[in-house]
């Protein structure tokens, strides 16, 4: 069996296209497990009215308050029978054969324990949101092809450094060995810790291009959220001293530096990031947001340098080899500098 793990927060109108896409899917034998992170909007109550007689069977966990992707999706695998565990973002929505094509993926050995889908942008499908993940050495990660026209350049199934939360499927085993979701990440660069860690202890991650969503990107807090620049600022630095090796580690504060000046340079070119947040009262909430989120990252650090000691018992890559990983898989400055978050 599957099992297809749905997180949902105030969202009723996209979790009701979501919960229909995964009615039309192609395979059989799934259920989905739907964890509602205590939305007023009538969402869990929809789904139970609506999908009570769906071609799945529904469970359906109601929190009293937001618990944040990482935990909510830990509950959701708790509760899962499946060999094979499936995300799928609320505000995603997936073609019939996206669940047959990401189950096919493990079939090409044991080591696969992740599979990534094919993510389009839900507004403009003949643009790529992300086929897999790249990082860049600060700990930045973005989607492969973020904001490029699919020419049919990532049609190819292929290794890739690991999938993106929003659609994804996990072997079972593997996520008993290593543990869920980091539950401090709350959300965003949840699904790069736990890709890493899985890497780290020696799972592989397979690219399926047929296996296609769209996505409204940013539809949980909103491109121009200050909080969600926050919380990605503070889990990059999060996920560096947690995974990275000592010998990248050292160096972050200049790949940082280097990230944020080829940042400017694209804003002054009307391009990437800071282009969304108009004039200089924009740029200074970006500022602010990020000086809050390296904040709130200086407060947990103790807690992820201790979790850092813990990961021992899993690894099997050198430190050499994290540092070869992400170098194979890194995203190059030029790329960041056209691309926005």
């Amino acid at each position: 069996m599957i099992s297809v793990v749905v997180v949902n927060w105030e969202r009723c109108a996209l979790l009701r296209q979501c919960l229909e896409s995964l009615a039309r899917q192609t395979l059989s034998g799934f259920e989905v497990i739907l964890v509602d992170n205590g939305s007023r909007d009538g969402s869990a109550d929809m789904a139970e009215r609506e999908f009570g007689a769906a071609p799945f069977p529904l469970k359906l966990i109601r929190n009293r308050e937001n618990r944040g992707f990482c935990a909510a999706n830990n509950q959701g695998v708790a509760a899962a029978a499946g060999a094979f565990i499936a995300l799928l973002n609320n505000d995603a929505e997936a073609e019939p054969g996206w669940l047959a094509a990401l189950r096919r993926a493990f079939d090409h050995g044991p080591q696969v324990g992740m599979a990534a889908s094919k993510i389009l942008v839900w507004e403009d499908p003949a643009r790529i949101d992300k086929a897999g993940h790249l990082i860049y050495p600060d700990g930045q990660n973005r989607g492969r092809g973020s904001g490029e026209l699919d020419r049919g350049q990532y049609d190819r199934l292929e290794e890739t450094l690991w999938p993106d939360g929003c659609a994804a499927m996990y072997r079972r085993a593997m996520l008993d060995q290593i543990g869920g979701f980091d539950e401090d990440f709350f959300a965003y660069a949840d699904d790069a810790e736990l890709g890493l860690r899985a890497r780290i202890a020696g799972w592989t991650c397979l690219y399926v291009p047929e296996a296609v969503v769209r996505h409204h990107r940013g539809a949980t807090l909103g491109l121009l959220s200050t909080r969600r620049l926050e919380l990605i600022e503070r889990n990059r630095v999060l996920l560096a001293a947690k995974l990275f090796p000592w010998s990248l580690l050292w160096l972050n504060g200049a790949y940082y530096t280097a990230r944020i000046g080829a940042g400017l340079w694209a804003a002054a070119r009307n391009k990437g990031e800071l282009r969304r947040h108009e004039g200089m009262r924009g740029k200074w909430r970006v500022a602010l947001a990020l000086a809050k989120g390296d904040l709130e990252a200086m407060r947990l650090l103790p807690r992820m340098l201790r979790k850092r000691r813990q990961i021992e018992r899993i690894r099997k890559l050198s430190p050499s080899q994290i540092r070869q990983l992400l170098f194979r898989y890194r995203i190059t400055l030029r790329e960041l500098m056209e691309q926005a978050t």
